[in-house]
């Protein structure tokens, strides 16, 4: 069975006003410490798997990889609740938010890397404070790696619209379920791709990205799915984190899903479809616009569906794999759930109407992120 990891980037926030706070640095070294004090376990060596992103007021974890959703969701909610248990020796909370609901002025981690991004893209990264979550799913090869991402391509932005988590921007309404999807795609190598074909065609692409010297990395090519430069993975890179600890899980079933889904047709001989980047990115920033809350482009069609047309529509694509997988049962009732309840962006817009104020949307789901509510 395909294992399956999740990345995701948090928010650290002030317990009392909801503003971003600079202290990823602190919560690291609180990280460090609880690390250095803790019991080795299984004769392996005590650590945590936080890291420092591109800004100082974000923290990332990473799970290790997985068969079983079950499992995938303990280590999400064990790792949220360290996450909020190091930022509160620090003086500040964890918040699961793609975007910050109050107005902010990022500040860029310290480092050889971060200082040329800085340089680099200039305003684009100074107010790249965005938060998202990658889902990783094991591949065979890089030939079969190359052959899902070839055929996933239109199916990507339906996993955008169910997360997304970043209505506000700069503390106004942005009229997005999904802003941060669109902050990100102003750096240039983001966004779907075109039919690749084979691995040594991918491989070349980036390398000739790279020759550029627009990039600095191949870290920095920042497709919407990728090989993954680290593990033998596809990478998905669409969605927004998401508010409950539960979503993740979901989009990392459907994620499984998509990739098995897509290495079967592959061996059978079914060619990718020939959907043009150009539709791909109306789908995808239709999905950033309407979350799950206006119309969505069905992936099979490329015609405008409504939201759970189009979830249904990758329920039914991935359906034999995840019973499979034995995951059907789960996304069903995952998908019955998010579309009633609605995803992060609906649930903030409606604490901002019973709470009132964007400082008190961002506490709140801080206490969501850490289990508290």
């Amino acid at each position: 069975m395909r294992t399956v990891g999740v990345e995701e980037e948090l928010l650290l926030v002030d317990a009392d006003s909801g503003e971003p706070l600079a202290l990823s640095g602190a919560v690291l070294a609180a990280a460090d410490r609880s690390a250095a004090g803790a019991r080795p376990r299984g004769g392996e060596p005590p650590g945590h798997t936080f890291e420092k992103e591109l800004q100082k007021e974000q923290l990332e974890f990473a799970t290790r990889p997985v068969a079983e959703m079950g499992e995938l969701l303990e280590e999400i909610i064990r790792s949220r609740a360290a996450a909020a248990r190091h930022a509160a020796s620090a003086g500040a909370l964890v918040a699961a938010l793609g975007t910050s609901p109050l107005p902010v002025r990022p500040s860029l981690s310290t480092g050889k890397r971060y200082e040329w991004v800085g340089e680099q893209f200039g305003l684009t990264a100074q107010e790249q404070l965005t938060c998202g979550c990658h889902v990783h799913v094991s591949v065979e090869s890089d030939e079969e790696g190359v052959a899902v991402l070839d055929r996933i391509r239109p199916w990507l932005p339906v996993l955008t619209a169910m997360s997304a988590n970043s209505p506000f921007w700069q503390g106004e309404d942005s009229g997005y379920g999904s802003y941060r999807s669109r902050v990100w795609n102003r750096l240039p190598s983001a966004g779907p791709t075109d039919v690749f074909g084979s691995a040594d065609r991918y491989h070349e692409q980036v390398r000739a990205m790279l020759d550029t010297g627009v990039l600095r990395d191949a870290g920095m090519v920042y497709f919407d799915a990728r090989l993954s430069a680290a593990y033998p993975t596809v990478e998905v890179r669409v969605a927004d984190v998401c508010l409950e600890a539960s979503t993740p899980v979901l989009l990392a079933a459907l994620v499984r899903g998509l990739v098995e889904t897509a290495a079967r047709a592959w061996r059978d001989g079914q060619p990718p479809a020939r959907i043009g980047t150009g539709l791909l990115r109306l789908a995808a920033w239709r999905a950033g616009r309407s979350g799950l809350d206006g119309p969505l482009i069905d992936p099979g069609t490329m015609r405008e569906t409504s939201p759970a047309g189009a979830v249904e529509a990758l329920h039914a694509h991935v359906r034999e794999a995840l019973a499979d997988h034995g995951d059907e049962e789960r996304v069903r009732e995952g998908i019955a759930r998010l579309l009633e309840r609605g995803n992060g962006a609906r649930v903030q817009r409606g604490l901002l109407r019973t709470q009132g104020t964007l400082g008190a949307v961002a506490t709140r789901c801080a206490e969501i992120t850490a289990g508290a509510a």
